[in-house]
């Protein structure tokens, strides 16, 4: 099945939640990324049929079905908010869809037991709902969904109320899941991991606006737009700005680059350099472009620290392998690499990237 999306909006009392989206989706695996309020809900219910856009049309496999509701279309949906049936069993949760469709007793059983096993709850099909943790009612949720082996399938941020252990495990086997279906998979999330992890193609999103699609890799590294690269960015993509002149970007904390590589056809004028504190470092570097800072914030999160740094005009993340300690307003170097340094326009357009393999 393909779905396609021609300019559909949405616009709820004079507020717009969706600005016109076009898009193809074919049989694979879509994410949308952006944050929280971006529209992905507001989307993903109007590829269901669970709301009516605004304007626009919603078609499958060449066919408007823009005012079929969700009822008649082959839609499985999957929330934030794992939904089960409280007084049923993980089986008969499971079995739900397929008993309202009329399935013969032993096709359900089959269909049942292949998706439980999948996800690993076979062991639990006899209990209810209240007997299992969060991740084993989510993979409930997730499997009544996939028993229903619908053409078109949602799935709006399923992990986000998980342990960071359990959504590392899940992330993997459904998007192993997924490879094997046939259906248009539709995954919503607000961290870029995620969405590199689950691969795919990606639609960013971004205040109800779709700011670019493509294969998630390829976005990833090759963000057409400033705001493309904040969101696709955790934390968001460090920026400064500096003035081109003769082949040099002068920095407003005194330091002068010259330009080389994929910065070398910069023409003169004021541009907004970009950096992921991934490619930002502490140790010292020899031959790196440096600027002093003092720290602000230290954050240890599991095997990484964040620190935030300041400097004049500048406040940025640079993201350390390990746990490292560093003490309020101590003085530090920041090393940078020009080869993995964006560059965006006094519009917001990507001007210069770095080159797949070495930068991004």
């Amino acid at each position: 099945m393909s779905l396609q999306l021609q300019s559909i909006a949405r616009t709820v009392g004079g507020s717009t939640h969706l600005h016109p989206v076009d898009a193809l989706l074919e049989p694979g695996l879509h994410v949308l990324l952006g944050p929280t309020g971006a529209g992905k809900t507001s989307l993903m219910r109007l590829m269901a049929g669970l709301d009516a856009p605004s304007a626009g049309r919603v078609l499958q496999d060449g066919q408007d079905v823009t005012g079929v509701p969700v009822r008649r279309r082959s839609v499985a949906f999957v929330y934030q908010q794992f939904i089960n049936y409280p007084s049923l069993s993980v089986f008969e949760n499971i079995a739900s869809p397929l008993r309202l469709k009329g399935e013969e007793r032993g096709a359900i059983e089959r269909r049942v037991r292949e998706v439980a096993s999948l996800l690993h709850i076979d062991h639990l099909l006899d209990r209810l709902p209240a007997e299992l943790s969060g991740g084993q009612q989510q993979r409930t949720a997730i499997a009544r969904a996939l028993a229903k082996d619908a053409r078109l399938l949602l799935l709006d941020e399923p992990l986000v109320n998980l342990d960071y252990k359990l959504r590392e495990e899940l992330r993997t086997e459904l998007r192993a899941l997924f490879e094997r279906r046939g259906a248009v998979v539709v995954y919503s999330t607000t961290e870029p991991l995620e969405a590199l992890t689950m691969g795919g193609s990606v639609l960013v999103m971004h205040e109800g606006r779709v700011l670019q699609t493509g294969p998630t890799a390829q976005v990833y590294h090759n963000p057409a737009s400033e705001a493309v690269a904040e969101v696709f960015s955790d934390p968001p993509m460090n920026l400064v700005s500096v003035e081109v002149r003769g082949g040099i970007a002068r920095f407003p904390q005194g330091l002068e680059l010259p330009l080389t590589g994929h910065l070398g056809t910069l023409e003169d004028g004021a541009y907004r350099f970009g950096i992921r504190a991934l490619h930002l470092s502490l140790r010292p570097k020899p031959g790196l472009p440096s600027l002093p800072a003092r720290v602000e914030l230290a954050d240890i999160s599991g095997s990484e620290t964040f620190v935030h740094v300041h400097a004049e005009a500048l406040d940025w993340v640079v993201q350390e392998e390990g746990v490292h300690e560093h003490g309020l307003g101590e003085p530090v170097t920041v090393y940078l690499d020009p080869t993995r340094l964006y560059a965006f326009g006094s519009d917001g357009r990507v001007r210069a990237a770095p080159v797949r393999g070495r930068g991004g």
